[in-house]
């Protein structure tokens, strides 16, 4: 392309390439770029322009070419398909009419911050450097499938606005960053999708807005950060999707709103997480999906908790913040597989690690009541005689209670009416409480038992105290043989 054949807007960007100096047009910092496709051919530059300055542009001895331009309108379609370009190339404050084309591109740096564009085409681009999409605004699909970008991707204040798009408006599946993807204030409508996608450094999506109601708002599967997936303060609606994804850090959704009503608000199963944290935030709307999952530190605040969730198989080494046994149950009731036997000794396992052997001990029993009422009617009786007398064996204070109330009564009854003595002459002294521990006590006899016989409903009462004694102990020694086998 001659010089001669240039506007003067297109020169004075000509000029400057070489030079590395940036061109300007904005007349004031505050205009609105999406105005800019009434900016008239005084800030106007055509895309083949820029795509010949970029591919064979003028060079200057001593100087670092590159392209910085502000507040222009680029005309036309910018393709730099399959291109090699050694320039760093800023776009800022821009106006595009068409969607500039990078397909398979390599470039040094790329920023397109601030400026409006109808979208971006990037499949498979090589970024050596950083890519900065920071605060721009798109009114189409970004496509960035399968890029490389060595640096950090800026989304910070960005805006994609496609609602008829079938699409994914954000597509990062398979894109590999080599640092941060920083996203703070994203705002979508429509699904980000990062399936197989790898971040050396951490997912920042603070304060973003992600919308798409009834569908993925974040599709992510199997994505993997070696950092944290920070997603604090946020509106989400839609369903944000992290199935075999790997975090080795935190998934921070502090303070977020996750709604998805009739659906699922959560899918992280089968994902690793170093930790989970989900508080101070408005309870969350939809299913809570964690089966699967394996997570070092859960972070769980139950008032955020939906009506349904799914912890099936759900592995955790600490459950934080430390609190009553009682308002961590109702999480496991909540399950929508109903009874789940491991979520129970996880939820157990994670307070006895603490200490708190009093909080796991009511899990169990919460555990054997949930079961019981899996069992037929026939089989729950004798659940139901476990429970009421030592809780299972984890409330064995209660066998006390009740072999001391049988004992008064039966020293009392015995004591106001002595039965008579089988063999008055060798019979010993009558002990009314000791003759009651006989009936009470299977194994250890005091000599008064066989000593004496009650008649009438005498006899009734000392056959009772007898099944109510084996039963006692029967039940102490089945509970305490299951928690020294947890032990």
């Amino acid at each position: 392309m001659e010089i001669n054949d240039l506007t003067p807007a297109e020169e004075q960007v000509w000029r400057a390439f070489p030079l590395g100096e940036s061109v300007d047009f904005r007349t004031t910092e505050d205009e609105d770029v999406a105005l800019g496709s009434g900016w008239g051919p005084e800030r106007t530059v055509r895309a083949e322009v820029l795509r010949a300055l970029l591919l064979n542009g003028p060079q200057e001895a001593g100087e670092i070419a590159s392209l910085s331009l502000a507040g222009a309108r680029i005309s036309g379609r910018l393709d730099l398909q399959y291109a090699t370009i050694d320039h760093p190339v800023r776009l800022r404050y821009c106006h595009f009419d068409e969607v500039p084309r990078c397909y398979a591109a390599r470039l040094r740096e790329l920023n397109l911050g601030d400026s409006v564009l109808p979208g971006l085409t990037a499949h498979a681009m090589r970024v050596d450097g950083v890519l900065r999409l920071t605060r721009a605004r798109f009114s189409g699909l970004v496509r960035l499938a399968g890029a490389k970008i060595a640096g950090s991707l800026y989304l910070e204040g960005t805006e994609i606005i496609a609602p008829d798009e079938e699409q994914p408006v954000l597509q990062l599946n398979q894109a590999a960053i080599g640092d941060d993807l920083r996203a703070t204030g994203l705002r979508t409508q429509g699904q980000i999708r990062l399936s197989g996608a790898s971040v050396a450094g951490s997912v920042n999506l603070n304060t973003a807005h992600l919308s798409h109601p009834g569908d993925s708002a974040i599709d992510a599967e199997v994505l993997v950060v070696e950092g944290n997936f920070l997603l604090r303060l946020a509106r989400v609606e839609g369903w944000v999707g992290l199935r075999g994804a790997r975090i080795a850090g935190r998934l921070d959704l502090s303070y977020t709103s996750l709604s998805n009503p009739g659906g699922s608000a959560l899918l992280a199963g089968s994902s690793t997480m170093g930790e989970l944290w989900l508080r101070e935030g408005p309870p969350v709307t939809g299913n809570f999906v964690l089966h699967s999952a394996q997570i070092d530190v859960l972070w769980l605040e139950p008032t955020m908790l939906p009506d349904q969730v799914s912890l099936t198989s759900l592995a955790y080494t600490s459950l934080t913040p430390h609190i009553p046994a009682a308002r961590r149950l109702t999480m496991l009731e909540r399950d929508t597989e109903g009874y789940v036997p491991h979520a129970y000794e996880q939820l157990a396992a994670a307070y006895r690690r603490v200490g708190d052997d009093y909080s796991a001990r009511t899990v169990q029993l919460a555990k054997q009541r949930r079961l019981r009422g899996t069992l037929r009617w026939y089989n729950r009786i004798w659940g139901y005689v476990q429970d009421a007398t030592v809780g299972y064996g984890f409330r064995p204070l209660r066998a006390c209670g009740w072999l001391l109330s049988l004992l008064a009564i039966g020293a009392l009854t015995y004591g106001l009416h002595h039965p008579h003595a089988l063999k008055a002459s060798e019979a010993p002294h009558f002990n009314p409480v000791f003759y009651t521990l006989d009936l009470l006590l299977p194994v250890i006899s005091f000599g008064q038992e066989e000593a004496f016989a009650p008649n009438g409903w005498y006899q009734y009462l000392a056959y009772a105290l007898i099944i109510t004694g084996w039963i006692l102990a029967t039940t102490v020694v089945t509970g305490v043989t299951r928690t020294v086998s947890r032990q």
